[in-house]
C-alpha cells in the first residue's frame, strides 16, 4: 500500500458553538430572578445597555418641548424651573400625617421588608434576656452546635473537652438551653426531644414518660408489646400514641436557615378567561433593555480600537436582547403546548393529568427535547389549581394501558387510604387489588413504592383499636 500526502476540496457541515449561542442556551435555562440578576450583571459591564422606561417614555412625549434659551426673556427661561427648597416648604409631619378630628392618631406606613429569624439567632436572644447564671460563652458555644433539627451534634464531655470545663458545668449549661423556646431544643436523641416537651402537655399521663421508651415498637406497629409492657389495654396504648403526636419532634425545622428562599416567582401564569386558558410569561422582574443611543451615535464618529470596542459591545447588547425575546417566545410557545396537553387536569383536576414526555411538546412546538428540557428546567407555572413545577407536568404512564400518571395513583391511594376502616386498615395487595378494578393495574411492590413516597405507614402501623 502506498502512502503520501496530497490537497484535496471537500464541503462538509458542523454546529459551531459560539460565545452568542451559549448565551443564548443560559439565558433560556434562567429562571425569571435568575435572567433579573443576569441582566443586572450585563449592565455594569455593557455601557451600551440601558434600562428602557416605559413611563418615562410616554411621559416626555407627551411633555412639550423645551423653549429655546432667548436672552430677551427671562420668564421662558424660568418656565420648567422648580424651587424645591420652596416645595418642600411647609411639608412638616403636621402635612404628611394629618390629624382628624375625633380619629386617634395613626402612625404612618412605612412599607419594609422583615427576614425571619434563624434558629440560633432566636436562642441567643432569649438568653441574652435571661442572663442565667452559667457561662454565656459555654451556652452560646452549645447553641452554634445545634443543627437545624434542633439536636445538639455534640457529647457532653466533647464540649468539656472542647471549652476546658467540668462536666458538670456543660450539663447544667445545656440544661439552660434546653429550657428556652421552642420546647425540645438541645435535646440528643428523639426521646429527649419528646421527653423535653413533655409538660407542655396538658393532664400529660404518667405513663408517658415509660411509654417514649417504646418508639421503636411504636413505629413498627408493635402495640401489643407495648400494652404488655407498661399492662394496660390497648386502647391506652392508642391514647398515648394519639397524644405523642402532639409533639414536635423537631423542634427546629420552623425556624429560617441562612440562605432560605421562601417564595416561588411563576414563570408563567395561566388564567382561565371565559373559559379559554391565556398564556402570559411573568417576565415582570426581568427590566426591559434598549441600546444607548449616545453610543451609538459615537460610532459614526469613532475610529480604531474605540469603534471596535463600540461595535463589539454594540453587537453584545444586540444579541443579548434578541435571545431574551427568544427566550419569551420559546417559554411561551412550550407553556400553550403543555396547557392544551393538559387542559383536562386544569379543569377537573389530578386524576386527569395525562402521560406527557418532552418529545411530545418538542414536536408540538418545532424544537429539539433538549429545548424542551431547558426551557421548563427550574421554572414555576402559577394555574387555576395552583402553582406547579413544569416538571410535574411530564409525567410518564403507568398501569398495564400507559393512560394514567403516578401522581393520579398517588392521589387515588391517599383517597382509598382516608377513607378505609382505621380499624380493618387496608393491606397493600388490597390496595393493588381496588386500584386495578379501577382500571389502575399496578403491583402490590409499586403499592408499597408510592405509599412510602408519600410518607404513609404501612397498614399495621395504620390500624387504630
Amino acid at each position: 500500500m502506498r502512502l503520501g500526502y496530497g490537497l484535496s476540496l471537500e464541503q462538509t457541515q458542523k454546529l459551531v458553538m459560539t460565545p452568542e449561542l451559549r448565551q443564548a442556551i443560559a439565558i433560556l435555562q434562567l429562571s425569571a430572578l435568575e435572567l433579573s440578576t443576569y441582566v443586572d450583571e450585563q449592565l455594569l459591564e455593557n455601557p451600551l445597555l440601558e434600562i428602557q422606561d416605559e413611563l418615562e417614555t410616554k411621559e416626555n412625549a407627551e411633555l412639550p418641548e423645551s423653549p429655546e434659551p432667548d436672552s430677551s426673556s427671562e420668564v421662558q427661561e424660568d418656565k420648567w424651573d422648580v424651587d424645591w427648597q420652596e416645595y418642600f416648604q411647609g411639608q412638616d409631619e403636621s402635612y404628611i400625617r394629618p390629624e382628624r378630628s375625633g380619629e386617634p392618631e395613626r402612625p404612618p406606613y412605612e412599607p419594609f421588608v422583615a427576614a425571619a429569624p434563624t434558629l440560633q439567632e432566636h436562642l441567643l436572644m432569649q438568653l441574652h434576656v435571661q442572663k442565667p447564671k452559667i457561662s454565656l460563652n459555654l451556652a452560646e458555644y452549645i447553641i452554634g452546635n445545634l443543627d437545624e433539627r434542633g439536636y445538639l451534634t455534640l457529647s457532653v464531655e466533647e464540649i468539656a473537652k472542647e471549652k476546658k470545663v467540668t462536666v458538670m458545668e456543660t450539663e447544667r449549661a445545656l440544661a439552660v438551653v434546653q429550657a428556652l423556646d421552642p420546647p425540645g431544643v438541645g435535646a440528643r436523641s428523639l426521646e429527649e426531644c419528646l421527653r423535653l416537651q413533655l409538660p407542655t402537655l396538658e393532664n400529660c399521663p404518667p405513663e408517658m414518660e415509660e411509654f417514649l421508651k417504646h418508639l421503636e415498637d411504636l413505629a413498627t406497629g408493635r402495640y401489643q408489646r407495648i400494652a404488655n409492657s407498661l399492662k394496660v389495654t390497648l386502647n391506652r396504648v392508642q391514647e398515648f400514641a394519639d397524644l405523642l403526636r402532639c409533639l414536635e419532634p423537631k423542634p427546629g425545622l420552623r425556624f429560617s436557615g441562612p440562605g432560605d428562599v421562601r417564595y416561588i416567582v411563576p414563570d408563567v401564569v395561566v388564567e382561565e378567561i371565559a373559559g379559554e386558558y391565556i398564556i402570559l410569561v411573568n417576565d415582570i422582574t426581568v427590566p426591559r433593555l434598549s441600546i444607548n443611543q449616545t453610543y451609538r451615535k459615537a460610532l459614526s464618529q469613532a475610529d480604531g480600537e474605540t469603534k471596535k470596542f463600540v461595535e463589539q459591545k454594540l453587537n453584545a447588547a444586540a444579541w443579548l436582547i434578541r435571545s431574551i425575546e427568544q427566550r419569551r417566545l420559546t417559554l411561551y410557545k412550550v407553556a400553550n403546548a403543555i396547557v392544551h396537553r393538559q387542559e383536562e387536569f386544569l379543569r377537573r383536576g389530578i386524576h386527569y393529568l395525562r402521560p406527557l414526555i418532552l418529545k411530545d411538546i418538542a414536536e408540538e412546538v418545532g424544537v429539539h427535547e433538549s429545548t424542551v428540557s431547558r426551557a421548563t428546567a427550574n421554572k414555576y407555572v402559577q394555574t387555576p389549581r395552583g402553582i406547579f413545577e413544569f416538571k410535574f407536568f411530564f409525567a410518564t404512564g403507568v398501569g398495564q394501558e400507559q393512560g394514567m400518571t403516578s401522581e393520579s395513583i398517588k392521589q387515588a391511594l391517599r383517597e382509598l387510604i382516608a377513607a378505609e376502616d382505621s380499624k380493618d386498615p387496608h393491606s397493600d395487595q388490597k390496595l393493588a387489588d381496588i386500584l386495578k378494578a379501577q382500571g389502575m393495574g399496578i403491583s402490590r411492590r409499586t403499592v408499597a413504592k408510592y405509599r412510602d413516597a408519600m410518607h404513609i405507614p404501612a397498614a399495621s402501623a395504620r390500624k387504630r383499636y
